[in-house]
């Protein structure tokens, strides 16, 4: 690997959006960040949309800037949030902007599913996947219920990134680990399980065909090439999501890990080779999704930095905008476990005001309501510290190995306070980084696509090599044992 290689990464989260240029050589990565966006939902009439149209010119915008660095780049990679797809007519027109799972159309769907078509049991049995309003087989069952349009004309779906790379190249693809978030895949035939669509009415054929990671979408049509300046670029099938490509670049030197993806969602796993579907992961609603090599994510969804990001939302209205360091600083200022609430209530999925919603918890659950903005903060780490606990321990209840290092990757990595935190509730070392970890393992796998690595292991040697990592090592564990017994307590579970 004398040779320099570079990649292009497009790597869209549920808050934003970067293009970055993945730089390989004699064994180490370089990242540069080319372009970074507000990726933002828009409500109309009550429904929630994502903008395709303005994300694809984002692609092409952070293309272009490749192309004013003079680099050749050797592949493109996309990857996004899971769940949401586009409709395309029989000419290949989009019918319409993709729904946001954050739309209210999906509530108390899946229990109209269990109802009238399928029984829960028997859906998580075929699928492996948790339970979650928002999952791909609701939405599509809950456009039938409103009589959609576009739903009624769809010739095929495309999910987020398969639908980017389809304007990017002209073809059509479901890239696996992405198809594995939409509760209608079987985690062990791996295909579709048709019958959960037919029941709605909907042909599984709506679902084009199957590619796993690592394999070339096709070439970047010659109109594009012209408009952003650059080659017929191939554009690889990376982990197409972001979860997915961000534990392709977990750091770990062994198989005993779990990692914690640390961002808008904070998702908690363990790596293996088959999918774990009993009776304790049904309870549990832990959920099976696909990873590279055949492995299984078997992980738990934890809402994250949502409640933060809302609240900064919230104070910038105010006036108030704080950077990531101050707002450490803030919780920092105030003391702990004066108050906490369960980060996946459902008060707090879409509220108006997210402040709002954690004042009314903790007034209606007979707690300290926050007083100051670090306050606020404090509350929602601590809390997110304790489910991260929690969650860890129904892994560990599970594991087919022992669990003795948390990596916590993604953007959260760079929240110091936050993984001491962590490491102390937890009672094992927890170790950060890489920050751009989804990013990291887009390139990567496009770097494997292409030849340049052969390996998940080679993949993971790089990582560590390329980026620093910090351990942190349990504090007070008596402590916060004694206080993960009150949260407990107080939240019922």
């Amino acid at each position: 690997m004398k040779d320099i290689h570079h990649f292009f990464a497009f790597d869209i989260g549920a808050t934003s959006g970067r293009a970055i240029l993945g730089s390989i050589k004699e064994g180490k990565l370089q990242l540069k960040e080319l372009t970074r966006f507000a990726n933002r939902i828009i409500r109309v009439h009550d429904k929630y949309y994502w903008d395709i149209f303005a994300l694809f010119d984002e692609l092409k915008n952070g293309l272009k800037a490749a192309s004013a660095l003079g680099t050749k780049i050797q592949a493109i990679g996309i990857d996004t949030w899971g769940v949401d797809f586009v409709y395309l007519a029989d000419d290949g027109t989009i019918l319409s902007q993709p729904r946001s799972y954050r739309d209210p159309y999906t509530e108390g769907i899946p229990e109209k599913y269990f109802e009238k078509i399928l029984p829960r049991k028997q859906v998580y049995e075929l699928t492996g996947i948790q339970i979650m309003n928002f999952n791909s087989l609701f939405q599509l069952y809950a456009s039938k219920e409103e009589g959609s349009s576009a739903l009624d004309n769809a010739r095929e779906i495309l999910f987020m990134p398969d639908a980017l790379s389809y304007m990017l190249t002209g073809n059509k693809v479901c890239e696996y680990t992405i198809l594995s978030t939409s509760q209608f895949l079987n985690p062990n035939t791996k295909q579709v399980e048709g019958k959960l669509l037919e029941a709605i009415g909907v042909n599984p054929k709506i679902v084009p065909s199957l590619v796993m990671p690592g394999q070339t979408v096709g070439n970047v049509l010659k109109s594009i090439t012209k408009e952003c300046n650059i080659d017929e670029i191939p554009v690889i099938a990376v982990a197409g999501h972001d979860t997915a490509s961000a534990v392709v670049s977990v750091p770990a030197e062994n198989t005993n890990f779990a990692y914690l993806s640390s961002g808008t969602w904070s998702l908690m796993g363990i790596e293996t080779d088959k999918p774990i579907i009993n009776e304790d992961s049904f309870a549990l609603n832990f959920t099976n999704e696909g990873g590279i090599d055949g492995t299984t994510r078997f992980l738990k969804n934890i809402t994250g930095m949502w409640l933060l990001e809302q609240c900064r939302k919230e104070w910038e209205f105010k006036g108030k905008s704080y950077t990531y360091p101050e707002i450490v600083a803030l919780s920092s200022s105030v003391s702990g476990f004066q108050s906490f609430v369960d980060p996946d209530h459902n008060s707090f999925a879409n509220p108006e005001s997210m402040i709002t919603a954690i004042a009314d918890y903790c007034q209606a659950t007979g707690q300290k309501t926050p007083q100051s903005d670090a306050e606020y903060i404090r509350c929602i780490f601590d809390s997110l510290a304790m489910k991260y606990k929690y969650v860890l321990k129904r892994l560990q209840d599970v594991a087919p190995f022992p669990i003795e290092t948390l990596h916590v990757i993604g953007g959260g990595s760079n929240n110091n306070l936050l993984n001491q935190m962590t490491a102390n509730a937890i009672g094992i070392p927890v170790v950060a980084g890489p920050a751009e970890a989804t990013a990291i393992g887009n390139i990567l796998m496009q770097a494997r696509g292409a030849g340049v690595v052969q390996s998940l292991q080679e993949i993971r040697n790089i990582v560590r090599s390329s980026f620093s990592l910090e351990t942190f090592q349990p504090q007070d564990t008596e402590q916060w044992d004694n206080e993960y017994k009150k949260f407990l307590n107080l939240l019922n579970i």
